[in-house]
């Protein structure tokens, strides 16, 4: 049997993203999305707890969260999971998950914008610039997952 795998995170992203460019000429950009959780914990008391997802994006897509995409904006990213194994200097074996990002909005409203990975607009468009049909905020609670 073929495996299969897909991610779907909405979250902040922690720093810059990080554009740079492989030795065969491809553009890669890498940042980290915090993703928050909200529970009831058994001693009834609400709690959080926080996940900071690494995600790798490649060729234009990577040239867009790179150019329009900074620390806190609110994001929502789909993709690939990927697993890279290493060796640390130390010679133990290290190894990470991270989402290979297939495509990707800015979500937050007109402030924090609502640009797509197909999309050319920036993400700190004038309210001019915004389409009115693009909706203010976006509920995620429809958001079918």
């Amino acid at each position: 049997m073929r495996g299969f795998s897909k991610a779907i995170i909405t979250g902040n992203i922690t720093r810059d993203p990080e554009l740079r460019t492989t030795t065969g000429g491809s553009s890669v950009c890498s940042f980290t999305v915090a993703v928050n959780r909200n529970y009831r914990g058994t001693d009834g008391e609400q709690k959080e707890e926080v996940s900071f997802i690494d995600c790798s994006a490649w060729g234009k897509l990577a040239e867009t969260i790179a150019q329009y995409g900074k620390k806190g904006n609110g994001v929502l990213v789909s993709g690939r999971l990927n697993q890279r194994a290493w060796e640390d200097k130390n010679g133990n074996k290290r190894s990470s998950v991270e989402i290979v990002v297939e495509d990707f909005n800015f979500v937050g409203g007109r402030d924090g914008g609502n640009t797509s990975g197909s999309s050319s607009a920036p993400a700190s468009a004038s309210q001019e610039d915004i389409p009115e049909d693009i909706p203010e905020e976006i509920d995620l609670s429809e958001v079918p997952f």
